[in-house]
């Protein structure tokens, strides 16, 4: 009996061990854990580079595109890339090379590329491609794929443009009555002489009146009310002012006469008032609904209601002057950067980030075919014109050539579409990036003051709060935690409003 008990003791002295044990082991199980999560940060941190004082060094990014972002690509991951056909996109790249390779000492750029385009451009002009196969591989070897588009933004925006065909006359008449002006002698812009060949497509613009006295210009009612009317400024006349308006905006025309000729004008200036679209008009009106509004339905409303018409027009108080160009019938419309635009090639971008010549490669779907269509495209555009209202990294226009069918698909584009612009290797980003700064291992103590971060270790050892509690810290950490980000610049205005339109620049 006595040996039993004695074994029943033992046995239960064994048992209270083990639980104490366990006890212990449990109770110290969060602290061993912060011990191990320590050590391992202070293993970490002794493999770290030692932190570098702020402010880092003043080195250059990749490539400088103001509110842009941009991810570099490799070839194969670019969509639809394969199914292009570069041969036709080369031999317009290769007509942009022509003025970047006449240059013998350019001017420093302050965009992007500045002339980087050199280079590829020179092997281009020494070889004539004329295979598909070769073509591409010609981009393939000298550019590197970034896509591209606006701060915030996924996309990129597109618009099309045409050149529009019209009836006129070198005479007045009855049925050719409204005047196509050329640029008058009293128009003043500062910085530039009255004479001179090309003058900027937006900004303030002045009438001289005698040597120091400059005011605004005349609005669009007051030149058709005639301001300048008897001066000898009529390149021709138009049958409708529906018909002048139209080429205002595409900012180039063809005018056929009577006696089968054709006079070609292009954009020379303007008279320095902001442009207002007459569709956005008619779209506030409830006169046209936003979503079935098109350049067509805008010609057809003014032919309906001219009376109407005029009075629309002249909201808009902006008004471009031409000049007459020696091109024939059978000619394209040349482009700001001085070379004949490529129907379904060439675009028009924004002049202040990117350098003529630059090649886009624009993926998406758009209504070609018709206004209900989604079609496929997927095509190597080259950058050579430019609009006042074209902005922004991923912003482009698309010329459709001349006459009524290019007319009226360019008149229903205004969707978004994915940009990859084509950077000379030369540029490589990847390469340049790798040159900038590291951030440090942590943030600074001023940063850690302004952005308390939580410890999630040290969150799991404490003992769980109410609900409400938890809600309540949740909240005020998550609103401490995140550090806020630029908010993206205001989506491009994709209804009846084209502002890219405003004033067209072509030399």
């Amino acid at each position: 009996m006595a040996r039993e008990a004695f074994t029943d003791v033992t046995r239960l002295k064994r048992c209270i061990a083990v639980l104490c044990v366990a006890a212990v082991a449990q109770l110290l199980a969060p602290f061993v854990v912060l011990a191990a999560h320590f050590s391992h940060r202070h293993s970490s941190a002794s493999h770290l580079a030692p932190q570098r004082p702020l402010p880092y060094p003043n080195l250059p990014l990749p490539l400088e595109i103001d509110d842009s972002q941009y991810i570099p690509l490799a070839w194969a991951d670019v969509p639809g890339w394969a199914d292009d056909d570069q041969l036709a996109a080369y031999r317009t790249f290769r007509a942009s090379c022509r003025p970047i390779v006449a240059q013998h000492d350019p001017a420093p750029e302050a965009k992007a590329l500045g002339t980087s385009l050199r280079d590829p451009c020179r092997a281009a002009r020494a070889s004539d491609i004329s295979d598909g196969v070769k073509a591409r591989a010609f981009f393939e070897q000298n550019f590197a794929p970034l896509k591209i588009s606006r701060l915030g933004e996924d996309d990129g925006f597109v618009t099309g443009y045409y050149e529009p065909v019209l009836e006129g006359s070198r005479t007045q008449t009855d049925v050719y009555n409204v005047p196509v002006y050329r640029r008058p002698s009293n128009l003043f812009v500062r910085g530039f002489k009255q004479d001179a060949p090309s003058l900027p497509n937006k900004g303030a613009v002045y009438r001289k009146i005698g040597r120091r006295k400059l005011v605004p210009y005349y609005d669009r009612a007051e030149i058709e009310d005639g301001a300048i009317a008897g001066r000898g400024l009529e390149i021709c006349w138009l049958k409708d002012p529906t018909d002048l308006l139209f080429a205002q905006i595409q900012g180039s025309a063809r005018i056929h006469l009577p006696d089968g000729s054709t006079i070609r004008i292009n954009y020379d200036a303007h008279n320095g008032y902001p442009y207002t679209a007459v569709g956005r008009v008619l779209i506030d009106r409830g006169i046209i609904p936003k979503e079935e509004m098109s350049m067509q339905k805008i010609r057809d409303w003014m032919e309906q209601n001219p009376d109407g018409a005029k009075e629309v027009r002249r909201q808009n108080r902006a008004y471009v002057f031409f000049r007459e160009v020696q091109l024939s019938d059978k000619d394209e419309a040349i482009g700001a950067q001085g070379v004949p635009l490529t129907p379904g090639r060439s675009i028009a971008v924004d002049k202040s980030l990117h350098v003529y010549g630059t090649p886009f490669f624009i993926e998406g779907v758009l209504p070609i075919d018709s206004a209900q269509a989604k079609t496929p495209f997927h095509r190597l555009m080259i950058a050579q014109d430019t609009g006042s209202a074209i902005t922004g990294p991923a912003r482009a226009d698309l010329y459709f050539g001349a006459g009524a069918d290019a007319g009226k698909v360019s008149g229903r584009l205004r969707h978004a579409m994915h940009f990859v612009m084509l950077v000379p290797k030369t540029l490589d980003p990847v390469e340049r990036g790798r040159k900038l700064p590291v951030p440090d291992p942590r943030p600074s103590e001023k940063i850690a003051r302004l952005f308390p971060q939580a410890d999630p270790v040290k969150d799991q050892a404490e003992a769980p709060a109410p609900a409400s509690a938890v809600a309540q810290n949740t909240t005020a950490m998550a609103t401490a935690a995140v550090v806020p980000l630029p908010a993206a610049r205001p989506k491009v205005d994709r209804d009846g409003h084209r502002p890219h339109r405003r004033y067209r620049s072509r030399r």
